[in-house]
């Protein structure tokens, strides 16, 4: 499908480093989110936004925790991940919604944005199921995560000198169960908000679906998804404007048109730590080597240039010299 593109933000682009994570500056970065996508309606886009939700997934798991001493007496139900990702998913899917929604009536746009409640195969069976490695909820001091280890069987990881973050399960995703659905919906013009955090992690077994305690990652979760409906442009955010080569040191250099070839030498050669730049990159190899015709790794602020190939890293399918032929289509606006 061309003239579509897909925009995948992490749940930290509505929690920043540093920040409390409130409801209220969540739906600040909401709004802030919202005019960037409108833009990029304005200019002749339809839209698929997918989301993470590290930060928010933790802070449901987190409140269930602190509660767990009385729940038994009060008659609260047990918290499982999975249903920690569905909450998730629509609380933050009713975020972005209203914001873009909004955004769209300031410009005179006749679209509508509609979240969908995601759900993603995946194999009961992963590794990952057995090797916690996705992080969520907040950043922790080295005392605060051995804590939680002793007291509440946490499996912690060091994201970053010094500070440390609660890891999970994050199995491959094989399949988005709702693809069709989310294609129709672009199809008549939606802005479609799907997939979030990775989508709830499902699998099929003797003909029954069962819900599994996991995180997806949202990066693979999106090119597959796109790959699914047939989006032509994936944007991967970061928080960097571009993808470099050297990263930190006096050889630094930006990577702004590259092929597979050279992204896959890079990456083997360590450039792209799994902590770091690494999924994204994965990512956006398995997009355009699986049948894609643009991947693009930019930061949130930089979507609109981006697309016009003024700034980001832009990937292309192997013998892609010009970027792809997906050109946006003129918007529709109303008549008030």
């Amino acid at each position: 499908m061309k003239h579509t593109v897909l925009v995948a933000i992490g749940g930290n682009a509505l929690v920043l480093d540093g920040e409390s994570g409130s409801v209220a500056r969540q739906i600040e970065r909401s709004l802030e989110f919202g005019e960037l996508v409108a833009d990029l309606v304005a200019d002749g886009w339809r839209v698929l936004v997918t989301h993470g939700n590290g930060p928010q997934v933790g802070y449901i798991l987190r409140r269930g925790e602190l509660v767990a001493s009385e729940a038994v007496s009060e008659g609260l139900p047990e918290l499982p991940l999975w249903l920690a990702v569905a909450d998730s998913q629509g609380g933050i899917g009713h975020m972005l919604t209203l914001a873009i929604d909004q955004a769209l009536e300031r410009r005179g746009i006749d679209r509508c944005a509609v979240a969908l409640l995601t759900h993603c195969e995946v194999d009961s069976d992963d590794p990952a199921f057995t090797e916690p490695t996705k992080p969520i909820g907040s950043a922790m001091t080295a005392e605060v995560a051995h804590r939680r280890v002793a007291d509440e069987g946490w499996t912690v990881h060091e994201t970053h000198p010094g500070s440390y973050r609660r890891v999970v399960p994050s199995p491959r995703p094989h399949r988005i169960v709702e693809a069709t659905e989310i294609r129709a919906l672009l199809h008549r013009g939606a802005v479609v908000v799907a997939a979030g955090g990775g989508g709830i992690p499902v699998a099929r077994t003797a003909g029954e679906w069962r819900s599994l305690d996991a995180v997806i990652d949202k990066d693979r979760a999106s090119v597959l998804l796109a790959s699914s409906v047939g989006v032509g442009t994936v944007i991967l955010v970061t928080g960097v404007d571009e993808v470099y080569a050297g990263y930190g040191t006096p050889d630094q250099r930006a990577l702004r048109r590259t092929s597979p070839e050279e992204l896959r030498t890079l990456l083997a050669a360590g450039e792209f730590p799994a902590g770091s730049m690494g999924p994204k990159v994965e990512s956006a190899l398995d997009f355009v080597e699986g049948g894609g015709l643009h991947a693009i790794i930019t930061s949130l602020p930089r979507l609109r240039e981006a697309l016009r190939g003024t700034t980001g890293t832009h990937l292309f399918p192997p013998g892609h010299q010009e970027p792809a032929p997906d050109t946006p289509l003129k918007t529709k606006r109303s008549s008030t």
